[in-house]
């Protein structure tokens, strides 16, 4: 990968731009508090041919998440639990819009002659 297209994925929400020092100081926590999360299965770092950690705009987002409920007293574990059924929600949410919209524009609609004739 040249130079060249490292800038153009930088804009990429999954591009593993970030090192664990920097995600660490990005999100004001520690390199132990994103290994735990790593543990916890909540987020997966890619590595570097080096073996290193490396993290995307979305993992740092999921990982500030994380931070904010365990800042809140939730142990680390059930803040976890809570932000996968997070996003199963919304994941949810959005498959029933898109069945909703898809039936709203498969149903047929009333034709004025049908109503008039009636």
């Amino acid at each position: 990968m040249t130079a060249d297209d490292s800038f153009g994925r930088l804009d990429d929400d999954d591009y593993p731009a970030y090192t664990m020092g920097r995600a660490a100081a990005m999100l004001g926590t520690t390199q132990g508090f994103l290994r735990a999360l790593g543990e916890a299965r909540l987020i997966t770092p890619l590595r570097s041919d080096g073996g290193h950690r490396r993290y995307s705009r979305y993992q740092l987002r999921i990982a500030a998440r994380a931070r904010e409920l365990v800042d809140h007293g939730t142990p680390i574990d059930s803040a976890c639990r809570i932000i996968i059924l997070e996003d199963q929600l919304e994941e949810a949410q959005r498959i029933n819009a898109e069945y909703r919209r898809a039936g709203e524009s498969s149903a047929p609609s009333a034709s004025p002659s049908a109503s008039a004739s009636a």
